[in-house]
Order: structure tokens, then sequence, then C-alpha cells
């Protein structure tokens, strides 16, 4: 069990990601903060949090561990269609439909915050720092959707999964969750496969070609990028969609 300073620790991580968006006055920081904490739940990996076409009822918002977004057609084949990471929400605004139309699972242990309609509306309504850091979440999560559908449209093979790393490490960075050129990876070949559009075998081929030339480093689930700009370069990857809604 986690101490109560341990979970405000990861509270703060998830305050200091939302401070990129919009900076965030002192007493949204402290309601918001008051919220994840009186609202914390755990899932095990490889648990369904969410399924589609199921109701929701407030905002979900990742203290620690990854998820990810997925739908899977009627003959099972499967696409990821976005990894949630520490500090970002799992449906911040899709409490406004009726159901939600994807389905959300863990790849790892999660801690999140679970914050209902009423008082997440509260919190928004009270603030407009904090109003305005969670429509740019929605927004973000927007941009990168649309790099997603150019990197399954356009990229190649090598392009797709550079860019995929790259993204991640820069996801990464706003709750300190890399460590020099290094950050966690939990994520299995079968989910880099099915979120790149690519078969597994195909995945493979591509990450050994990335190590052969000495772009990445992959080993125990943990990626080392040694030279961020020359994989960058070789992805094709410009971060202007994930600093496009921060200020400084």
């Amino acid at each position: 069990m986690r101490s109560q300073s341990t979970e405000g620790g990861l509270a703060q991580a998830v305050i200091r990601r939302f401070n990129t968006l919009r900076p965030l006055s002192q007493e949204a920081v402290a309601a918001f903060e008051q919220a994840i904490l009186e609202g914390l739940f755990r899932a095990g990996p490889g648990e369904d949090l969410i399924a589609e076409g199921d109701p929701l009822g407030g905002v979900r918002v990742v203290l620690s561990g990854w998820l990810f977004r997925h739908k899977t057609l009627e003959d099972g084949r499967r696409q990821i269609v976005n990894f949630i990471l520490p500090g970002e929400t799992c449906d911040a605004h899709a409490y406004l439909l009726s159901t939600i139309d994807h389905s959300i699972s863990t790849v790892t242990a999660v801690t999140y915050a679970e914050i209902k309609r009423a008082r997440f509306e509260k919190l928004l309504a009270g603030d407009r720092t904090l109003s305005e850091a969670f429509m740019c979440e929605t927004l973000l999560n927007n941009a990168i959707q649309r790099e997603w559908a150019i990197n399954l449209g356009r990229r190649v093979a090598l392009e797709r999964v550079a860019h995929l790393f790259c993204e991640i490490y820069e996801r990464l960075r706003p709750v300190g969750l890399v460590d020099g050129n290094s950050c966690a990876l939990p994520v299995t070949q079968m989910d880099l496969a099915d979120a790149t559009g690519l078969s597994v075998v195909h995945l493979n081929r591509t990450i050994q070609e990335l190590r052969g030339s000495g772009l990445i480093m992959l080993r125990e689930r943990i990626l080392t990028i040694p030279d961020l700009d020359t994989l960058k370069n070789a992805a094709l990857y410009s971060p202007g969609y994930l600093e496009l809604y921060r200020r400084a």
C-alpha cells in the first residue's frame, strides 16, 4: 500500500504536466490535487478499464502506469490508436457523449484517479486556468491522433517506429519519467505492431534495423536513444504538435 505522501508525489506529477499546458493558479492546484487524492483506484496489468460502448460518469486521470486505447474488428484484428501515459487523462470530456467509442486497457499496473462529473465540472467552473488546461489536453490528444494517422498513412515502417519512440520519450518528459536519454517502454512487440500497423515479424525486423543503425537500444523494457536529434531526423519527427498548446 502506498503512503499518502507517495500518492501526493504522483499527483504532483500530474499537476506538473498540466502546468505545461496552462500555468495553473494555486487555488486550482489545491483543488485538483484534493480531487485526485480522494478518488484513487488501482488496476492490474492486462485489464480492460473501459469497454467500447460503456457509459462514462466522469474523468480518469492516470497517476502511474501505462494504458492504451484500441478498437477491435469483428474478426479479432486490433488497432491501438494511442498509448495513455502517466499524467494524462483517459477520457477528459468524453462523459458528454452517451457512450465511449473505443476500449481502454492497461499495459502495466495502473494507479488512477476518477473524478465524478459533478465534481469535475465544479472544478472547471471554479478556475479558468484548470478549465483551459483540460481543454488543451483534449486538443493535444486530437493533435496526437492526427500525427498517428500520418504515421499509418504516409510513413514507412522505420519512420513509424522511430516516430513512436520519439513521441513516447517526449511525452514522458513533463512528468519526469525520463532518465537521461532513457525511458521505460513496458509494451510488447505485439502492442507496438498493433500501434504502428505492422505485422509482428515486420515490427521485429524494423527494431533490429534501428538497433543495427545505432539509433536505439532496447533492453529489459528500457528504451535508450543515444542521439535524440538523429532519431528524430530518421523519423521525420517534429515536436511541434506536442508543444502547440503550451505557454511559457
